[in-house]
């Protein structure tokens, strides 16, 4: 699992059947303290995930397999969560 930031939708004119109906969206990987962290990458959006939210994204291809139902599906990233907004409480 990674944790990542939305930054943008796909939208595209022709796609692979398995994603048609599907909402593709631009995440960049964050490390622990929310810094960039690599090359954006694309993932399967299921949650609707909004412009610069958090997202905990799933790199298991079988489970973005299951989700289309096609086991040829090119895609490997799943949102399978919205990141809590709020800040952790400070240590006392």
């Amino acid at each position: 699992m990674i944790l990542a930031r939305v930054d943008g939708v796909i939208v595209s004119t022709v796609c692979h059947p398995s994603l048609h109906g599907c909402r593709t969206i631009i995440c960049q990987p964050l490390d622990a303290r929310g810094h960039d962290e690599g090359a954006p990458i694309l993932a399967i959006d299921p949650h609707g995930a909004g412009l610069h939210q958090r997202v905990i994204l799933s790199t298991d291809g079988s489970a973005t397999r299951d989700y289309v139902k096609d086991p040829k599906s090119p895609l490997r990233n799943l949102i399978i969560g919205i990141a809590d907004e709020g800040q952790p409480a400070p240590a006392s």
